[in-house]
């Protein structure tokens, strides 16, 4: 497996270069990128912006990881708006061209939400609809992904949605594409499961894998904790990844980072994630 970290782990105004230097020096294999609306990486990406990124990385001996965006929560597919929904078919279109782009194997989807608690006024969407809605907005998108030779991941995430491994198996073999599969997060499953299980359930199906930690009785996102202070198992993690066969990247996602000397985190994250892959 290849040891990736998250741009969302750097300080905010860091930028993509500064990040995938440090990144290197850390120790990395990869960087995770992500979509933005504006700023670098954004939805108006330039041929000229996406060489400079790629030159970087080229220069820094360093691989993209993944390509993941936070537009989803802001243009959700389950919502009843159609207008929204349809942006969310555009980010999504968009995202899949520019991973193809960058070299990405898989992009990380966000299938939309029932309800996300963590943003206050968000739209809560009645979950047989949202799940209509979901699976309608994918299977649209699964040309596209076919035609760019990238993966979608759907994303376990807190959305009220898509709760279980069971649900997200059945969601992503609906679509009867190998296009279509699981960016499956370590952490978020711990709220309410145990991720090896997710990992034994969708097998073959996940494509990515993100690397959290968290601490069931501190709740909320306050539970998020540095890789190997909270309670995932991660040996029982590694041997269900084993066993299904997964080589992929495995992407450290450590949100949010330090408020002071914010690039310790990154060195840490690397460390933990040396003793977990056994290196």
């Amino acid at each position: 497996m290849k040891k990736g970290i998250n741009i969302w782990s750097f300080k905010g105004d860091s930028t993509i270069a500064e990040n995938i230097r440090t990144a290197k020096k850390a120790g990395f294999d990869g960087i995770e990128l992500s979509l933005n609306e504006t700023g670098e990486l954004s939805l108006a990406a330039s041929d000229k912006e996406i060489q400079e990124i790629k030159n970087e990385l080229q220069q820094n001996e360093l691989e993209i990881a993944g390509l993941a965006t936070g537009l989803y929560w802001s243009y959700p597919m389950t919502s009843e708006n159609v207008a929204t929904r349809e942006k969310a078919i555009d980010v999504c279109k968009k995202q899949l061209e520019l991973a193809a782009a960058l070299g990405v194997d898989t992009i990380l989807v966000i299938p939309g939400a029932v309800g996300v608690d963590f943003i206050p006024g968000s739209e809560v969407a009645d979950y047989e609809y949202a799940y209509d809605r979901a699976l309608e907005a994918i299977g649209k998108l699964v040309p596209f992904a076919e035609s760019a030779g990238v993966s979608i991941g759907i994303e376990n995430v807190w959305n009220k949605f898509l709760l279980s491994p069971l649900e997200m198996r059945s969601f992503i073999d609906a679509h009867n594409s190998s296009f279509v599969g699981s960016y499956f997060d370590v952490g978020n499953a711990l709220h309410n499961g145990y991720p090896e299980q997710w990992i034994r359930i969708l097998g073959h199906r996940i494509k990515k894998v993100h690397f959290k930690d968290y601490r069931r009785q501190a709740g909320g996102l306050h539970g998020f904790v540095d890789l190997l202070a909270g309670d995932v198992d991660y040996p029982a993690v590694m041997q269900a990844l084993h066993a299904i066969g997964y080589d992929n990247y495995v992407t450290g996602e450590m949100i949010p980072p330090y408020n002071h000397h914010s690039e310790q985190i990154i060195f840490n994250t690397s460390k933990a994630m040396d003793a977990i892959l056994g290196r």
